[in-house]
């Protein structure tokens, strides 16, 4: 090998080695959170050509101006910030859905509720017509990133690209343990009688492909799912990881959800993680995970206080409520 070749892969090994040792140092301070939310239409106010938000610019029938845009992002940030981060517990990180570009978390993350968190993103634009996406938000003296992607789903019937949101795949070091997390926002319902084979279903399958490749090259890897699936827990999507720890299955018996339509809730914000994040032989394993559903957040009803009522702004948060998991 050459002596200036080996030199620099000598180099590179060592940075790579204290960035993880630097993160379980970290780790050794206490638990870590994990949160995910759907932002519903966290929109920048500019239009794009190629896709269809017309709707949130200042000419479209939300009349979505520079405003109304900052005052969402502030109030997505205060429900962000507010999450609980007791027993010096940190939101390390956090997936969203319903995003319409980085422009909007860059945004988002130098509101004055985040940026002394100094949170880093990944996103990745996907397929969906209206151009929302799935992003994660990291503290990198948390998380260090090794590597992501995206994961297309394609129709089952036709073999082709679904109009919808990607799966967005991270995979690094948490708190001194490799992980891979996986960013869901599944096909809504609303077409479901129009469809030839259940697209929700489709992206649960292309996603069980993945995660089984992974579990058969090391058994033994910690990978977190979560998502707004847009199907409960009990679903057929959902049972596909039956192998997987998920507690909202018996927080969806009791009876209580993240999403109200009609008269009926919906659980279909979710955190799930393998075996091997779940085993308490691991450094860093699951504990206990909620919904996070303060009262600032609801209606006098009790259901999410959402951003617009239709296409009014009515200064709230979002349709769907957070959910946190907690490691240690």
């Amino acid at each position: 090998m050459d002596t200036k070749i080996f030199y620099i892969f000598l180099i590179l090994s060592v940075f790579f080695l204290v960035g993880i040792y630097s993160c379980k140092n970290v780790n050794d301070k206490g638990k870590v959170a994990i949160a995910f939310y759907n932002c519903e239409n966290l929109f920048d106010t500019i239009d794009n050509p190629l896709k269809e938000d017309d709707d949130f610019t200042p000419r479209g029938s939300y009349h979505y101006v520079t405003r109304t845009y900052e005052q969402k992002l502030h109030n997505i940030a205060i429900v962000l910030q507010s999450i609980p981060v007791t027993q010096k517990c940190p939101v390390a990180l956090c997936g969203l859905c319903e995003i319409e570009n980085t422009t909007v978390l860059k945004d988002l993350v130098n509101q004055p509720e985040l940026y002394r968190q100094h949170y880093q993103y990944l996103m990745v634009p996907g397929n969906d017509l209206r151009g929302i996406n799935t992003a994660l938000l990291y503290r990198s003296d948390y998380f260090k990133v090794i590597g992501f992607d995206t994961i297309n789903i394609k129709s089952k019937a036709a073999d082709t690209l679904l109009k919808t949101r990607n799966i967005l795949h991270v995979w690094g070091v948490l708190a001194g343990d490799s992980v891979h997390l996986f960013i869901n926002h599944w096909p809504s319902r609303r077409n479901d009688a129009l469809n030839r084979d259940n697209y929700r279903y489709t992206a649960a399958r292309t996603l069980k492909l993945k995660t089984d490749e992974i579990r058969r090259l090391n058994p033994y890897i910690r990978i977190i799912i979560m998502g707004d699936f847009n199907d409960n827990p009990p679903d057929s999507s959902i049972a596909l990881f039956a192998a997987y720890t998920n507690p909202y299955i018996t927080l969806y018996k009791s009876g209580a959800g993240t999403e109200h339509f009609g008269n009926t809730w919906n659980l279909f914000d979710q955190i799930l993680v393998s075996p091997a994040a779940s085993a308490s032989k691991y450094r860093q394993h699951y504990k206990t995970a909620g919904i996070y559903n303060p009262a600032f957040l609801k209606r006098e009803d009790g259901t999410p206080r959402r951003a617009f009522a239709g296409t009014r702004w009515q200064n709230g948060f979002s349709d769907h409520f957070p959910v946190v998991m907690f490691f240690e």
